[in-house]
C-alpha cells in the first residue's frame, strides 16, 4: 500500500526533470556554443518591411510640401547626429540611450541638423514607456541645442504652421542708436578746375623721351622640365 502511494510521485518528478532537460537542450543559451553555431540567415530569415507607420507617412508628406529645399531624414538614431565625449564608456552610453531613434530629422543641404520631429500617440493612448523615453530624449536634445517638436498623430499641423515653428527664426539686428553719418561723396570737378592747368596724368604733354626703359628679357632655360628641348648640361671636370 505504501509503495503505490509513493510511485505516482516519483514518476510525476522524472517526467518535470526529463521535460525541463528536454527544453534546455532545444534551446540553447546566448553566447553558447550551438547559439553560435546557428547561421544568422538560417536562424533568422529577413524579410523587407515598412519603416514608417501611416500617421508617420503623413508627415513626412507635410514636411516635404513645408521645407523645400532641406533634407528630411527618417528614423535616425540619436548616436548618428549625437557626439558625446569618449571619457566614460561610448557602450554604456549606447545602452541607455544612443540605441533610440528619432522619427523625423530636419537638415539643412549640408546636413547640418535643424531640428527633430517626433509623431506620438495621443496622451491618452501613451504608455508610460513612450513618455520615460520621450522625456530621456528631449533632455539629450536640449543639451544638444537641438530644437523638439512633438506631433500627435491623429491632428499633425498644418504646412502654415510647420513653417513658422520648425524652421529657426533669423536674427534681426537692431539699428545703432547713434549711426555714424555716412559721408558725401565729393563733388566732380568743375570745367574751370580742369582748365586751370595741365594735369600729370595727361599724356597729351609728357616727354617720352625721359621714360625709364626698362629691357624685357627672357627667363633662363631651366633642365627641370620634361617639355623642353634641352641637351645634357656637361660637367667641369674636377681639378686634381
Amino acid at each position: 500500500m505504501d509503495l503505490l502511494l509513493i510511485v505516482p510521485p516519483v514518476v510525476i518528478v522524472l517526467l518535470i526533470v526529463c521535460w525541463w532537460l528536454w527544453r534546455r537542450r532545444g534551446t540553447p543559451l546566448v553566447g553558447s556554443d550551438d547559439a553560435d553555431r546557428i547561421d544568422t540567415l538560417a536562424g533568422w530569415p529577413p524579410q523587407a518591411t515598412r519603416i514608417l507607420t501611416a500617421s508617420e507617412r503623413l508627415a513626412y508628406g507635410v514636411l516635404l510640401r513645408a521645407l523645400p529645399g532641406h533634407l528630411i531624414l527618417a528614423q535616425v538614431p540619436l548616436a548618428r547626429f549625437l557626439k558625446v565625449p569618449k571619457r566614460n564608456s561610448y557602450a554604456e552610453w549606447l545602452r541607455r540611450l544612443g540605441n533610440q531613434s528619432v522619427d523625423f530629422v530636419v537638415c539643412d543641404m549640408a546636413s547640418q541638423v535643424l531640428a527633430v520631429v517626433d509623431v506620438q500617440a495621443p496622451a491618452a493612448l501613451s504608455s508610460d514607456r513612450a513618455r520615460k523615453r520621450l522625456n530621456r530624449m528631449a533632455r539629450s536634445l536640449k543639451a544638444a541645442g537641438i530644437p523638439l517638436h512633438v506631433w500627435t498623430e491623429n491632428a499633425l499641423p498644418s504646412v502654415e504652421a510647420v513653417r513658422e515653428t520648425v524652421l529657426p527664426k533669423p536674427v534681426v539686428k537692431e539699428p545703432l542708436s547713434n549711426p555714424m553719418p555716412l559721408a558725401s561723396p565729393s563733388p566732380p570737378p568743375s570745367q574751370s578746375a580742369r582748365d586751370s592747368g595741365p594735369s600729370p596724368f595727361d599724356e597729351t604733354n609728357r616727354d617720352s623721351t625721359q621714360d625709364e626703359l626698362i629691357e624685357m628679357r627672357e627667363p633662363p632655360p631651366s633642365t627641370w622640365f620634361d617639355d623642353l628641348d634641352s641637351g645634357p648640361t656637361p660637367l667641369n671636370k674636377p681639378k686634381r
